[in-house]
């Protein structure tokens, strides 16, 4: 392998890393403050894209400017789905949450299809596409600007965590729910917040997705299995776990893909899981 190709497949992993980074925060910030798993999460990511390739078919509205739309309104709808469906089982066994958020992604999913159907939509016509040349290295121009605008929204994200006081209340009720209702922390509010906040990041993924990537009805399914084993093996409720485990990833899939067949590109994904679970349980930067 020459160096030239080295760099090539590096940045391409990068850029992916980086947006399985971003699903994956959101998907680890609701468990991390509410000990939930979202399994419709990969749903909100199927709208997002939905909610973009609309705004462009309909009014022309290129992806990159369709983004922060997308993302509010993304927020919004996780805000709703927590007071609508997950408020109502949070006190009740880890049963019924599991079958509120699965009952939540087979809904979806079938109303995608009714709605749309199952055939395959695209963006043919976005401002990243073309490819972008540097020296000998080649790489498309729309997925080397999502990976970049996928780690600046990682950032974002990680800035609002760990140096706002909102950043703190929710680590506050992630660490010690109970502590946190004494101190006159809203725990509720924490919650709803958690829940917009992991639905606006995938919100913002799906955007800078549908500019490279296929929009249909199970997209989300794609992404999100990868997104669990990211959360995983970075540690379950870690955020910065979950960015070194999706650039990991992304890297590890790419170079992968290169070298056997694409059908194949994960396995050395679940095969790194499967020895991070054996030696290390709680994960990369998991903690007990």
């Amino acid at each position: 392998m020459t160096a030239t190709l080295a760099t090539q497949l590096l940045v391409s992993g990068l850029g992916m890393g980086c947006i399985f980074a971003l699903i994956a925060i959101g998907l680890t910030l609701i468990y991390g403050v509410m000990n939930i798993v979202n399994f419709a999460h990969g749903e909100f990511l199927m709208i997002s894209m939905y909610g973009t390739w609309l705004a462009y078919s309909f009014w022309g509205v290129d992806p990159v400017v369709a983004l922060p739309a997308v993302g509010a309104l993304m927020f919004l709808f996780g805000v709703l789905v927590y007071y609508v469906l997950v408020r109502q089982v949070l006190d009740g066994t880890m049963h019924a949450q599991i079958f509120a958020t699965f009952g939540l992604m087979v809904f979806l999913q079938a109303a995608a299809q009714f709605v749309f159907g199952a055939d395959y939509h695209a963006i043919d016509k976005s401002w990243l596409g073309g490819v972008l040349r540097i020296g000998g290295i080649t790489l498309p121009s729309a997925q080397l600007a999502a990976g970049l605008g996928a780690l600046l929204a990682t950032l974002a994200l990680y800035a609002l965590i760990f140096r706002t006081h909102l950043g703190r209340q929710l680590r506050a009720v992630s660490q010690d729910r109970t502590a946190a209702l004494t101190l006159g922390i809203d725990a509720d509010r924490m919650n709803a917040l958690a829940w917009g906040i992991g639905a606006a990041c995938v919100g913002v993924a799906g955007a800078l997705l549908s500019s490279f990537y296929y929009v249909f009805p199970r997209v989300g399914a794609v992404f999100v299995l990868i997104s669990y084993v990211a959360v995983a093996l970075g540690g379950f409720g870690s955020i910065g776990g979950a960015l070194v485990a999706g650039v990991l990833i992304g890297i590890l899939q790419v170079i992968s893909g290169f070298f056997v067949a694409s059908t194949l590109k994960f396995l050395p994904v679940y095969l790194l899981y499967l020895v991070v679970v054996l030696l290390r349980p709680t994960g990369i930067l998991g903690r007990q």
